[in-house]
């Protein structure tokens, strides 16, 4: 007995951590395979499998983002077949603690039965039986109680070891699978470190490419701030003058074609105006709509009469002043969404009139510098737009958002294209109000359908869209074969002597640093045999967690060539004609 109660004396730590491990390759097994394999065998190579992979990326001579992908895609998969069993882990820990309650009850039990099976067997013999008994009567049915009581000892006697055995076999036997686990999720730990450190090398990798290949001139760099301004990006969702066109279905007069298309505009930080209306038509009310878009604390009450001051520049604090009221005259005369969202008892309008506050008041200091009357700042007008709004404005009159005691600088825009991003995302200071999401309705996004069918501003007339219009081809963004071949002959140069930038901007304007622009032809002959004639299908790869296109392949003339997201943004906006451009970090190509 004494062994018993030693083995039990560390039961609870000892069996929980073997029925961890015990319970995560029984779950790994069932998720793996529908068959009887061995649980340990088939973790063990999926990691096995994912070994080569690591092997076959180190030995890859190329930017390694689409291997990594991949990689990390097993890896997640491997470590959530381990992770997701954490919930029942729980409860069989409690299944597997009340049978050790159980078993040390039983044990007093077993004890007193061994003590009562030892007086029977022993001390109660047959002749003292006769001898005690008064008569026949009574001899038998002593004898009958003994034998009884005898066997009943005998059989919780047996019960009772055979469960303890059974629970010390299974303790053995889970000890060797804890090893064994433990140095599975030893391999997993060192692909994913060597993940970590791969995603760490190719951003080195892409950042070091960019300093080379991307170092484009002041000039160039002022020539494609004005072609992105040319495209007067609507930021409010109350007017959307300029936006773009879906060409899908417009035929531009010639084929093949290519066109790119840009999910968003390139400000994702904040509330989504578009992404605020999907919300308060899903039954979504102000105060969800603003936590799905920043992280702040609760709500506080203002003081109405601060003074805001409205100037004609393009910033704060600059140009003359053109108009000065209160806050909340301030806030009524603010066109940022349309009137006629009303859905949810004016969720959207709400919320929009709490975060234009918040913004002002954080932005101006509390109104001791001015703000601009524009998108870049917030639309405003001097005359009060009234209606809908201005009940809005007044059920939330002096209400802004608190974060650490400070009114947040509440950014917004009208579409970001499915994602949010930090303002760290975007080249601004890192905020702890502002926050990374996928704003889906399931909060993920697995590829552009998931993004098509359930982002909440998917109802965004530029959620999907190519930017740029050329009139000779019908107003549409569509390109040639043979240019797109040009714009990857041009990156692809770029690449080889970046000394060739200077002439490698757009043929249809003046050359911004006052140099010969090399056409189509040129750049051809100064890349050899290594360059395109004609493009046959362009594909890209894409972070769908952070809602970035990572890698683009194009193919044509038998051969085929892959290039950074980013550098093929920047090059394809700096050649390709017109105002056409890629606007922001996640896009896709349409091809017809």
């Amino acid at each position: 007995m004494l062994c018993f109660k030693k083995a039990f004396s560390h039961q609870s730590l000892a069996v929980r951590s073997i029925l961890i491990v015990c319970l995560l390759i029984t779950s790994c097994f069932l998720l793996i395979t529908l068959t009887h394999a061995d649980e340990i065998e088939d973790l063990q190579k999926q990691i096995n499998e994912l070994n080569k992979a690591r092997e076959q990326s180190v030995a890859a001579t190329k930017p390694l983002e689409g291997q990594l992908d991949s990689l990390k895609i097993q890896l997640a998969q491997l470590q959530a077949k381990l992770n997701n069993l954490s919930a029942t882990i729980t409860q069989k820990e409690k299944d597997l603690k009340l049978r050790e309650d159980k078993l040390v009850i039983q044990q007093a039990l077993l004890s007193s039965r061994v003590r009562s099976y030892y007086i029977h067997s022993y001390f109660t013999t047959p002749l003292i039986v006769i001898l005690s008994s008064s008569s026949s009567g009574d001899l038998f049915r002593e004898l009958s109680y003994k034998q009884a009581a005898t066997r009943e000892d005998q059989r919780i006697i047996s019960s009772v070891t055979s469960e303890m055995l059974d629970l010390l076999i299974q303790k053995e036997k889970l000890e060797k699978d804890k090893a064994s686990l433990a140095s599975l999720q030893s391999q997993v730990d060192q692909n994913a470190k060597f993940i970590g450190g791969e995603v760490s090398k190719a951003k080195a990798y892409q950042a070091d490419l960019s300093n080379k290949i991307a170092a484009l001139s002041a000039k160039q760099q002022q020539l494609l701030a004005q072609k992105l301004g040319s495209l007067n990006l609507p930021k409010s969702a109350y007017s959307m003058r300029g936006g773009c066109t879906d060409d899908r279905n417009i035929d531009p007069g010639f084929s093949p074609r290519f066109a790119m298309f840009t999910y968003g505009v390139p400000n994702r930080v904040g509330l989504s105006q578009f992404g605020a209306w999907g919300r308060a038509k899903a039954g979504q009310n102000e105060d969800a709509i603003l936590h799905a878009y920043y992280n702040f604390d609760n709500y506080q009450n203002v003081d109405t009469g601060i003074s805001i001051k409205v100037n004609d520049s393009n910033g704060f604090n600059s140009g003359n002043v053109i108009w000065s009221g209160s806050l909340e005259d301030y806030i009524k005369r603010i066109y940022e969404v349309p009137d006629s969202w009303t859905d949810n008892n004016l969720a959207v309008l709400k919320a929009q009139a709490i975060a234009a506050r918040s913004y002002v008041l954080a932005a101006t200091n509390n109104g001791a510098n001015s703000i601009c009357a524009n998108q870049y700042c917030q639309a405003f007008q001097t005359n009060p737009k009234g209606g809908n709004w201005e009940t809005a404005a007044n059920a939330t009159s002096g209400k802004v958002m608190i974060q650490g005691g400070q009114t947040v600088k509440a950014w917004f825009s009208s579409t970001h294209g499915g994602y949010i991003f930090n303002s760290g995302d975007i080249g601004w200071s890192n905020t702890s109000w502002t926050k990374r999401a996928v704003d889906t309705t399931s909060g993920s996004a697995g590829s552009f359908s998931d993004l098509q069918n359930t982002a909440y501003e998917k109802d965004s007339p530029i959620f999907y869209c190519d930017w740029g219009a050329r009139a000779q081809y019908n107003k549409t963004a569509w390109l040639k074969s043979e240019e797109m071949a040009d714009i990857v002959n041009v990156l692809m140069l770029a690449k080889k002597d970046s000394g060739t930038q200077e002439h490698l901007s757009q043929i249809d304007k003046p050359n911004p640093d006052g140099k010969e622009t090399w056409d189509a032809e040129r750049v051809k002959r100064e890349l050899g045999s290594k360059a395109f004639n004609n493009i046959s299908d362009i594909s890209v790869s894409v972070d769908f967690g952070a809602g970035r296109t990572t890698t683009v392949t194009v193919s044509g003339d038998g051969k085929s060539e892959s290039f950074g997201g980013s550098e093929f943004k920047d090059y394809f906006n700096l050649r390709a004609p017109s105002n056409i451009n890629i606007v922001g970090p996640l896009f896709n190509v349409e091809k017809k």
